[in-house]
Formats: C-alpha cells, structure tokens, sequence
C-alpha cells in the first residue's frame, strides 16, 4: 500500500483518529480505556477496530462503541484512514501491522516488544516519515508520570550528583499454563524471554534515568519451563557515565517485585512497584550533608499522575498535533532492544559486548538468539529428536 500523503502537522482543530489493533486483554484493558479518556477530553475518536476473530473485535466494537469493525488490517486502513493506529497484537506480528500502518500514512502506538530483532526496528524506522512524521512509538508506559519525570529530571541537572551504582529487577512468576499459550516462550513468535517480554520496562525506564549504556556482561538459563528461550537473566551494565548496574530478569520467583535503585554522589533513588508506579512507590534518600531544604525540594513529586498507557498516550497526542517525534520512537525507542541484543549476544557467547557492536552481518541482529548451540530453536529440536 503506498504511503497516504498527510501534511506535517494535519490535526489542527480536530480529533485523533484512531484505530486499536488486536481485541484481545491489551487493545481491550489498556488501549482502549487511554483512548476513551482522551476522547472524553476531545483529543481522540476511535473509528474502528481489528482482530482475525470476527466475533471478538465485533463484541469489542459493541461494547465500546466503536463504528467499524474488521478483520483485515489492509481493508481498514484503506477505508478508514486513521491517523493513528494502536497495536496490542502478539509480538511475531508488530512488524508487518506497523509497516501496513506507516505506510498507509498512520502514526503507530505498538505495544513491547515492539518487534523482535534490530533488523526489524531498522526497518521500521526506514519506513517513518523524515518531517513530522508519521512515527512508530512503543508502549513504554513505565517512563510516563510524575515520579519518574521529577527524578529525571533531578538526574539530569545533577542535583543528586553522579549516578555509581544501579540496580534493575523485573522478578516475576509465571506458571506452566502461562506457557501454554503456543506463541509464548518461542524465539520466533515471542522474540525472547523475560529479558525481553517482562523486564524489557524496568530497563527502559532505567535507560531512560540514566542515559546510554556502553558494555554488558550476562548470563542466562532456562532453569523450571521447557521453553526454547530463557527463563532467567542476569546482566553487569555500565554505563556511558561511568554507572555501574546490575540486572536480573526472572519469570521464577513467586515474591514478584519490580525495583529500580539508583545509588548518587548525594543520594539514592529507590522504585519498587509491581506492574504500574506512582508517586508513592518512589523514595528519595539523601547523603549526610545534604541541606534539609534541598532534601525537602527533592520529594516535591508534584501532583500524583501515575505511570500508565493513558499518560504516555497523552504526550504522544501532544506530539502528533505539534508534528514532532515522540519519546519511545526512532534511536530513543531503540536504545532498549539494543540492551537486550547484546545482553543475549553476551550470555550466549560469553563474551562483554558492546554498544553498537550488533549491526547488519552479526547473527544477533536478526535474531535473539544468534544461532547459538543449546538456545537457536534448530538446536533444540535436534538435541530432543
């Protein structure tokens, strides 16, 4: 489908026109509440939906008023023409329905992961618009609210002093039946395993805190599911700043947590959360020495707007009408798989890799497990026939 031609900053005075991609516990729990609010505010409309089970995207349309129902991506947006199409599809497909999307002149919202190689993100990203769009954003919602834009923002102007020592846990449990959903825990329809479905937020929000990083060391296993990917990861991460990090990724442990702890010169910033933050799931703890005032200012959060879909939606409204790149898009939006890349390449190889070294021609840039023995899916299936 060719590229619909759009002015730079079309949405001047009107709603969004959106279109939600996949029926199932996302597009209904997630995408389509953000959108709802939005509406209610006047931003957006929602002008139809989409899923290969007729009767799911139909009850989905019903149920939320949504006038358009199809089961066809390429039929929808030829008729509808939306600026913007939201996708919470399994991952194998995020490639293709943002391409369709883009090409079709849509600014894209997809769900993590987004896609499930480099290859695959260069090649959306080739495909985006060079002036104001469209762009393909990822749902990155863990960035978004008041709590982690304030500290952000203290790092950033070095109000805490220089990051040293970080920390980064994503340990959750998943159970067999968890995995019985065919297209789970499989290179090719998942991408990767909790590195890259489950921690994948808690990384990019530190990513996001810290800025980039320059070498990673790791270690993965598959230690309770049989499952071609891993079930567990470790990683050592240093960063650009001189940062030291430490990552586990686990889908193993029945205490679930998610914790971020970033150790300063005159500080140390804590998160702990499980699926969503706000500004009370933060801690600021400062150094002896540091005035009582400027302590005081430092847990100044301001009013409470929790990390959710409907607070990066927000922002990547405002960035359409202003025809601007979002956050979550282009090398900001890749920042994070990289991360992940190589944190695979340096398990499965062990090896230290480093950032910007997995580009076309290495076997990780196409795929996450880089062919590697014991983990490449051919692998496994000869060790078992």
């Amino acid at each position: 489908m060719p590229r619909s031609p759009r002015s730079a900053a079309p949405f001047t005075g009107r709603r969004i026109r959106a279109a939600v991609v996949g029926a199932g516990a996302i597009g209904r729990g997630s995408h389509l509440p953000a959108l709802a609010q939005l509406a209610a505010e006047g931003e957006t409309e929602v002008v139809a939906a989409v899923d290969i089970d007729a009767i799911a995207v139909e009850a989905m349309c019903a149920e939320a008023g949504i006038p358009h129902a199809y089961t066809d991506l390429d039929r929808m947006l030829a008729d509808q023409r939306p600026d913007l199409v939201t996708i919470g599809t399994p991952p194998t497909l995020h490639r293709d329905q943002t391409l369709a999307a883009l090409r079709a002149g849509a600014w894209v919202w997809c769900e993590k992961p987004p896609v499930p190689s480099l290859a695959d993100f260069d090649a959306i990203e080739a495909e985006e618009g060079t002036d104001g769009g469209p762009y393909a954003s990822i749902v990155f919602q863990h960035r978004f609210g008041s709590a982690s834009t304030h500290v952000r923002r203290l790092l950033a102007a070095g109000a805490l002093g220089r990051p040293l020592v970080a920390h980064c846990q994503t340990t959750w449990y998943r159970d067999t039946a968890y995995y019985a959903v065919p297209w789970r825990g499989r290179w090719a329809t998942e991408g990767g395993g909790p590195a890259m479905g489950h921690g994948i937020h808690q990384m990019d929000l530190l990513l996001d805190l810290l800025g980039p990083w320059s070498e990673v060391r790791a270690m993965a296993g598959r230690l309770v599911h049989d499952v071609e990917t891993e079930d567990v990861s470790t990683a050592l991460v240093r960063f650009a700043n001189g940062a030291l990090a430490t990552v586990v990724n686990s889908v193993l442990s029945p205490d679930e947590v998610s914790r971020i702890r970033i150790d300063c010169e005159r500080a140390t910033v804590e998160l702990t959360h499980l699926y969503g933050h706000a500004n009370e799931n933060w801690r600021i703890t400062p150094a002896p020495g540091v005035p009582a005032e400027e302590a005081a200012a430092w847990q100044d959060f301001g009013p409470d707007v929790p990390s959710s879909h409907l607070a990066q939606l927000r922002e990547l409204i405002a960035a359409m009408r202003a025809g601007e790149r979002p956050r979550s898009s282009g090398a900001d939006g890749r920042t994070s798989l990289e991360l992940i890349t190589a944190l695979y390449k340096a398990a499965f190889t062990d090896t230290t890799v480093h950032a910007g070294e997995i580009g076309p021609g290495d076997p990780y840039y196409t795929a996450l497990h880089g062919g590697a023995p014991g983990w490449a899916p051919a692998e496994r299936e000869e060790a078992s026939a």
